[in-house]
């Protein structure tokens, strides 16, 4: 089931049902089944597309590994987050070092992300919200503008 084919507000959504786990580790179990089925994970988030993201916490200065849902105009990855209360801990810790490390299936790639901001925002979140339904309706839920990130990749290296 992709993303878009449901509500933000649905009540199965994945991003609304209780976890029953302590919040400072309810991602670990998803992060080793990600990397242990070349992206692949079950449970609530079968089915749906995830990456994993590492950024530098702001600080701590330790690494930290997020599983995030990837969206994408045209070939740019973008993120954001479904948060209600404030921003992600990932949005800040890119803030302060945007350099990240992102996992799409089995494939490991270096990045730098940007946050938007300004006019480069105004006119990202209004394409987002013409044709990503899930944040145009979270956007419609909170006061503050939906943090978006864009991620630009290293080039690869040819090994011949």
């Amino acid at each position: 089931m992709a993303n878009q084919d449901i509500s933000y507000d649905d009540a199965d959504a994945p991003w609304n049902q209780e976890t029953g786990q302590d919040p400072s580790n309810w991602n670990d179990d998803v992060v080793a089944e990600f990397r242990a089925n070349a992206g692949q994970v079950g449970g609530d988030y079968a089915g749906y597309p995830l990456i994993l993201l590492t950024t530098t916490g702001a600080r701590s200065g330790e690494l930290r590994v997020v599983p995030l849902a990837p969206n994408y105009r045209g070939d740019t990855l973008y993120l954001s987050s479904f948060r209600e209360d404030r921003d992600p801990d990932w949005f800040h810790n890119i803030r302060a070092n945007p350099a990240v490390t992102v996992e799409i299936g089995n494939e490991t790639r270096q990045g730098t992300a940007t946050t938007l901001a300004g006019a480069e925002y105004d006119e990202f979140a209004d394409w987002v919200r013409r044709n990503n339904r899930l944040l145009a309706e979270f956007q419609a839920t909170i006061d503050r503008p939906v943090p978006l990130v864009t991620i630009r990749f290293a080039q690869r290296r040819s090994t011949g």
